[in-house]
């Protein structure tokens, strides 16, 4: 038995919560380069601020937002060695995986919003331009593409590589490959340097920075202001094309939807799965993304009466399982039953119902008074009686009725026909008046074999 505590330790705050789960990131010396470089990308962020400032630049502004993403990616990446290091719980019976996934969701979405926020902004200064000063213009350029660069090519980040490779390409990447194939089209030995799809951050900051150097240039020259706004909505729309891919896979990560490159696999395993020996069927299906590159997935399967269970669970698990990392197979025996009509066992010998049969009829309170036809008081100042089907009256006595006959095959389907007086006659659900003791039906001349006429005589 355990200890009893009087008194409940009081549970932790949200901020307590965090703290505890930072410290717990913390202790890992890989987590270490991250937070430098996290403390070493907030100098920066002030720095680019101040200068956007200084330089009333909104192009600046625009590429600055790119070293805050940064700042954003260096967060999932903590997140992501959080996932690695938390185990599944009662409560997150999966896994933590879906934590990076939505850390990659709302690092695009804030990214795409600061794009639209240079978008409302660039059309205000559109009917008012300002004057730029390029004092430090180029200084800021230089130093945001430096650490963003650097920063993307020292950190492994595992969330940001698998989206930017299974993601569809931006328009950007798209244009960039087809420039490139022209370039390796006239000089073939740079084809090894215009990789097909470029890394997608990677090319934004090279073109933001060229963005810059022409709005430096262009000002320097010929003092033309304008240049400025126009390239701040050029890095805008770089940024939103770019992260709009992103949004859109960890957006349908999160939905639990099935990926389209592994369905055509699937397909493939279920039918290998559905012609093992003592498989009957597979159903409910069901598949879908746990995390990145993680697939998770449930499915029935129906098999015969004489397989056995922990084999074909081992062989469907064995199939599955190259593909799904997360798998439920419910195994369930074929449930095919025959029809019984009767809710007792019937002996070998007797083929009628049992006389535990019981139908509900409503009471009679006075047997002179019954309607022949219609079974109910006949009482001239009461309106028509009016009929139910298995709706029990107020007073309510069973009538049991004793079937002697014999069914074909057992099935309780009665043979032949009698004349409805002959049925009034015997008494037909009046207690008391029935030919037998049992109140037996009127069929009194059915025959006891299958096969012969109503006087016993063989059929021809």
């Amino acid at each position: 038995k355990g200890t009893i505590h009087l008194f409940r330790k009081s549970q932790r705050s949200l901020v307590g919560k965090l703290t505890h789960e930072f410290r717990l990131v913390a202790a890992d010396r890989r987590s270490w380069k991250i937070l430098l470089f996290g403390a070493i990308n907030l100098i920066c962020i002030g720095f680019l601020l101040m200068w956007c400032s200084s330089t009333n630049s909104i192009a600046l502004t625009a590429y600055t937002y790119l070293t805050i993403f940064d700042l954003f990616s260096l967060i999932t990446c903590l997140i992501s060695y959080w996932v690695m290091m938390k185990k599944p719980s009662p409560v997150y019976s999966f896994g933590f995986e879906r934590f990076e996934v939505l850390a990659v969701f709302a690092s695009t979405v804030l990214a795409q919003l600061g794009a639209l926020f240079i978008l409302k902004e660039s059309a205000e200064r559109f009917l008012e331009q300002p004057e730029i000063h390029t004092g430090r213009l180029l200084v800021g350029t230089f130093v945001a593409l430096f650490f963003n660069l650097f920063t993307m090519l020292s950190i492994r980040n595992k969330p940001f590589a698998y989206v930017s490779e299974a993601a569809s390409t931006s328009w950007l990447q798209e244009h960039v490959a087809d420039l490139s194939r022209s370039i390796c089209g006239i000089i073939p030995g740079l084809s090894s340097i215009f990789l097909p799809r470029m890394n997608p951050f990677v090319l934004i900051d090279i073109a933001g920075a060229l963005a810059l150097c022409i709005t430096y240039m262009l000002i320097e020259i010929n003092n033309y202001f304008a240049v400025d706004t126009a390239s701040a909505i050029a890095i805008a729309l770089m940024t939103f094309g770019t992260m709009y891919p992103m949004s859109v896979y960890s957006g349908k990560v999160l939905l639990q939807t099935t990926p389209p490159h592994v369905i055509g696999q699937l397909d493939k395993l279920l039918r290998e799965v559905s012609t093992l020996d003592g498989v009957l069927e597979v159903r409910n299906e069901h598949f879908w993304t746990l995390g990145f590159g993680t697939l998770a997935g449930s499915v029935h399967v129906r098999i015969r009466r004489d397989a056995n269970e922990q084999m074909v669970l081992a062989h469907v698990t064995n199939r599955l399982y190259t593909l799904v990392s997360t798998l439920t197979v419910q195994i369930f025996k074929d449930d095919w039953i025959r029809p019984t009509l009767s809710s007792v066992p019937i002996a070998n010998n007797i083929l009628n119902l049992s006389d535990h049969h019981v139908i509900p009829m409503p009471s009679l309170k006075a047997v002179d008074n019954l309607n022949p036809v219609t079974s109910t008081p006949a009482k001239p100042s009461s309106p028509p009686p009016e009929f139910s089907f298995n709706t029990p009256g107020k007073n309510v006595s069973p009538v049991i009725l004793l079937n002697t006959q014999t069914k074909p095959y057992g099935l309780g389907f009665n043979h032949g026909s009698t004349p409805y007086s002959s049925v009034l006659n015997q008494g037909l659900g009046i207690p008391g008046m029935g030919a037998a003791q049992g109140f037996r039906t009127g069929f009194t001349n059915v025959p006891s074999r299958y096969g012969t006429n109503a006087r016993g005589q063989p059929r021809p």
